[in-house]
């Protein structure tokens, strides 16, 4: 099986790579797409209709399981960090970390940032002051609970959905060298299956989602673009001109997508952290700064102590349309998005462990969520209680997007500050579509990292149009709408997703308290003279061209009297794969992880201070060693010089092991 899903996952490659399209997951997901773009264009009235009828109806009759769902993938996150399982790798046991602390925890602290914080870092709070779920609006009491609810909805339990994703794609793509998409997850459930009809329709639910989850920010975005450009400039406010600015920053967008990640993405990403941080700490300098530090700790500790209340609290006692409108709404959206932003973080993690993965992403991002809502909800709620005329809560019930430029306007250098608010709105934006069309992108072609740009392109019009059709057809409520409904089918793919983890880390060896064979027990045949040619490797002597050959010769036979063995078995799928200084022998039947054996020729260089009588040129003191990879990770053990029949024998002695490790009693 692994001769057909493992995927070269360096994305650097200096030529454009040749289509790796999955047509099925293509080809079905671009057409729906185009379906509901042409039908809401069309049919905008019947459109708005139908989707108020469906959020209505999902939210009446579903919402019980949205908050479930949630609540079990917030639990078993926090279980997994402290479990057992934390320890493992996300890789090979012997792997490394790619990036150090800080860089990692730079990119997870900028993937807490977004439209959304910008759209409702003002007005969320102010919404549930003026109109908490529950008691009387305007008080001391419902600006306090205002916050500890809007900290509910951006903080741990929306990274706890991103990590499941995450977590699984890191884990199945790194430690297992499946592909970097959602159907890898499935693998330990469905087997072999992934590759047909089932795993399609995974992929093709997460393209829906991830299309409507990032469509749903670039719409509420650009109704927040709008409103700046209308105070700045008096540009009016209608949902025509928001058509015309979706599809003037997509064409943005695309040429993000065209230059790529390092040209575009990062460099972008990098320009929004810059401007936001800009903007937060001018806002905490220039508000009421002691107080909003305050406030910080007050809302950080309330939040905690509510916790399990807010995770289970659906009002089925006091029904209300406040839920379903806020809550519900967020959890849809994070859901949709999950396969967006565990792809991000599932490829800036390989290497870490699960303990490290889970905390580092659960609070890093998390932790400046608190900061950046306390800086400009704290700020906008002691306006609205201190000073008199400010009109802030008319804003955000008049024009909810208008309501951080009406906060700029309390504070110095207003003109400043809200040219600087409308261009991170907007860098957000781009980096949303260009982020959000690769991850789409990866996900139709099999999870290959570097696709053909005019497949980036497609997707990045997509998106756009999207937007562009959803605003058409009801505004705020159809974004909502599409972010509840396109999440349904993924909540069922997490279950799965779930359970096709737990099951996976059942079965790693070291929490069996079995470890595969770490270094060769393999007797020299007797007679043979194979324990020359092993001494001669031991002692440095294997040149890179008898290197080469005994892989071509001696190991290349060994491997294929097994394949052929294993075929006259019985075993649904054998197959050997060369490629250069490497071939690989895999074998399974479709139900657990295949059996892998790799020799893969490695370069070293003999220390100086050893063995001195040797030559001393470098060139010449460099030799090969012929080292073994199972489906753990590497073994560090070297098998030059192995005898055709002692690489034999080696072989199905790890094979015993990995039969025995599959059939062991969990």
């Amino acid at each position: 099986m692994l001769d057909q899903v493992r995927n070269n996952l360096d994305p650097a490659t200096p030529e454009e790579p040749e289509s790796t399209l999955n047509k099925p997951v293509f080809f079905i997901s671009a057409g729906l797409i185009i379906a509901v773009c042409l039908y809401g264009a069309l049919f905008s009235e019947h459109a708005s209709l139908l989707f108020s009828d469906l959020q209505s109806w999902l939210l009446t009759n579903l919402g019980w399981l949205y908050m479930g769902s949630v609540a079990g993938f917030f639990m078993l996150v926090v279980y997994l960090a402290f479990s057992r399982f934390g320890h493992l790798r996300l890789g090979a046991d012997d792997s490394e970390p790619e990036y150090s602390y800080g860089s990692w925890f730079a990119m997870l602290f900028s993937a807490g940032m977004g439209i959304g914080l910008m759209f409702f870092g003002v007005s969320e709070p102010m919404t549930h002051f003026l109109e908490p779920p529950i008691g009387e609006g305007g008080t001391i009491d419902a600006a306090r609970n205002a916050m500890q609810v809007t900290f509910f909805h951006w903080g741990l339990h929306a990274w706890a959905i991103y990590i499941i994703i995450g977590l699984a794609l890191a884990y199945f793509a790194f430690r297992h060298d499946l592909p970097l998409t959602l159907r890898s997850a499935l693998y330990p459930v469905i087997g072999d299956k992934i590759h047909g009809k089932l795993g399609n329709a995974v992929d093709i639910f997460a393209i829906l989602g991830t299309m409507f989850g990032v469509a749903t920010s670039l719409g509420i975005g650009v109704m927040q673009v709008n409103a700046g450009l209308n105070y700045l400039f008096g540009l009016p406010v209608s949902v025509l001109v928001q058509v015309a600015l979706i599809a003037a920053i997509t064409c943005a967008a695309t040429v993000s997508v065209v230059a790529g990640l390092d040209a575009g993405i990062r460099r972008l990403s990098e320009l929004n952290l810059l401007l936001a941080l800009l903007l937060m700490v001018f806002v905490l300098v220039a508000g009421p700064t002691v107080m909003l530090l305050s406030s910080l700790i007050q809302n950080i500790g309330m939040y905690l102590s509510g916790l399990v209340d807010m995770t289970f609290r659906i009002y089925a006692y006091e029904p209300n349309d406040w839920i379903g409108n806020w809550t519900l709404f967020y959890w849809a959206w994070w859901i949709s998005w999950s396969p967006f932003v565990g792809m991000f973080i599932a490829r800036i993690s390989r290497g870490r462990t699960i303990r490290e993965f889970i905390l580092g992403v659960l609070l890093v991002p998390s932790g400046f969520t608190f900061l950046w809502l306390t800086v400009f909800g704290n700020s906008g709620l002691w306006l609205e209680m201190h000073e008199t005329g400010v009109g802030l809560a008319s804003a955000v019930q008049t024009n909810m997007p208008t309501a951080i430029f009406v906060l700029l306007e309390q504070l110095p250098l207003t003109a400043i500050t809200s040219a600087l608010a409308t261009m991170l709105i907007v860098t957000f934006f781009v980096t949303s579509s260009d982020s959000g069309s690769l991850v789409i992108d990866i996900i139709s072609s099999g999870g290959a990292e570097n696709p053909p740009v005019w497949q980036r392109i497609f997707w990045a019009v997509s998106e756009g149009a999207v937007a562009a059709t959803l605003l058409l057809a009801g505004g705020l409520s159809a974004l909502q709408t599409a972010a509840i409904s396109s999440a349904l089918p993924l909540i069922i793919v997490m279950f799965l997703v779930c359970y096709g983890l737990m099951k996976a880390l059942h079965a790693e060896p070291s929490v069996r308290g079995v470890r595969p064979i770490a270094t060769s027990s393999v007797p020299v045949a007797a007679g043979s003279k194979g324990w020359q040619s092993r001494l001669k490797a031991m002692l440095g002597r294997f040149k890179e061209g008898e290197a080469q050959a005994y892989l071509e010769t001696t190991a290349k036979q060994a491997m294929e009297e097994v394949l052929s063995q294993l075929t006259i078995q019985n075993i649904l799928h054998a197959a050997i794969e060369e490629e250069e200084n490497l071939i690989r022998l895999t074998a399974g039947q479709g139900e657990e992880f295949d059996f892998l054996y790799e020799i893969k020729l490695r370069e070293y260089s003999l220390p100086s201070v050893a063995f001195p009588e040797l030559p001393t040129k470098k060139s010449e003191r460099n030799y090969w060693r012929a080292e073994v990879t199972l489906l753990e990770g590497a073994q560090q053990y070297d098998v030059a010089g192995y005898s055709k029949e002692e690489l034999m024998s080696d072989i199905l002695t790890q094979f015993e092991n990995h039969l025995h490790l599959l059939h062991t009693d969990i």
